[in-house]
């Protein structure tokens, strides 16, 4: 069976209300315990910005950096199979992160990321089953990114290309063009398909292989009903992923330049969670939900540890 990570020390400088926080953790580990607003949430977040490398809640780095600080810093050493440091580091004055892995200054970012493998369970992890599809896609998109470089590749090439058929659509909509401008739309179509091809076919990958696995997850957490997972995206499970988003970038050109957006890709996909065949959205009650937000997060940590 796969050895969970052993966060050994870790030490943490101007992060949130964070001023000064040292600390060697025991292998069978250790409760946090302190009164509202002394800092559980935040140490819980800076732990889990090392595998990230940004924050978990969302907030921008400057608004990490504790009142009155010019940056912060976070360093620690871990044990899987090996001892693994890692530390980053963040100046609010050119708004510069430095990252170090095992004592070398890491050149890119993607070469830290989920370095420190970690999973972390809130209240608000309701969301991610009740919720709209934002915070699934975005679940599946961490899973993926930390235990598979060429996802992250994917999506970082996904997210950029996407960005510059927006940015082309709003500016013919400004301009006010007509249908002979949609050439200038289609050039990034060819980049965007591929992507999105390995970023579907990713995600559609993933969720066939842990299926039994989150059944099992769920009802070892006590639900009695079958647990499903169903990857849900624009194009079918094709052969060729690629000819189908390049079709349906084709197919919705006229209606992306009304509407001012590209309004098909891996970007409006969803993850559908059923119990029984039924939607848990809508027919699952909030202790199911919770259930399978659990089942979930268990089965972000089973494959992290891959």
């Amino acid at each position: 069976m796969p050895q969970c990570v052993w966060l050994r020390e870790i030490a943490i400088r101007d992060f949130r209300n964070l001023e000064r926080v040292e600390l060697q953790i025991p292998e069978r580990g250790f409760a946090l315990v302190g009164e509202n607003g002394q800092g559980k949430t935040n140490f819980l977040e800076a732990v889990y910005y090392l595998q990230l490398l940004r924050s978990v809640r969302g907030a921008t780095d400057v608004e990490l950096v504790r009142f009155g600080a010019e940056g912060f810093h976070i360093g620690a050493t871990a044990t899987l199979d090996r001892n693994r440091a890692i530390s980053v580091g963040f100046e609010k004055t050119g708004k510069r992160k430095r990252i170090t892995l095992d004592g070398v200054a890491a050149t890119r970012m993607s070469d830290s990321l989920g370095a420190l493998p970690t999973v972390i369970f809130s209240p608000r992890d309701h969301e991610l089953v009740a919720g709209g599809p934002v915070e699934r896609r975005r679940y599946l998109d961490i899973v993926l990114a930390v235990t598979s470089r060429p996802y992250l590749t994917a999506l970082q090439t996904y997210r950029a290309t996407l960005a510059r058929r927006n940015a082309v659509i709003r500016d013919l909509v400004r301009r006010k063009s007509g249908r002979t401008d949609e050439n200038e739309i289609a050039v990034w179509e060819p980049a965007l398909a591929d992507a999105a091809a390995r970023l579907s076919t990713g995600r559609r990958e993933w969720v066939s292989r842990v299926q039994d696995e989150f059944a099992k997850l769920c009802a070892a957490v006590g639900e009695r009903s079958s647990a499903r997972l169903r990857y849900i995206s624009t194009i079918s499970d094709s052969v060729d992923a690629t000819s189908e988003w390049r079709a349906q970038f084709q197919k919705q050109r006229s209606s992306d330049l009304r509407r001012g957006m590209t309004q098909c890709g891996p970007h409006r996909d969803d993850l559908e969670i059923s119990l029984d065949g039924r939607d848990i959205r809508v027919y699952g009650s909030a202790g199911q939900q919770r259930t399978a937000a659990i089942a979930l997060r268990m089965l972000e940590a089973s494959t992290l540890r891959l």
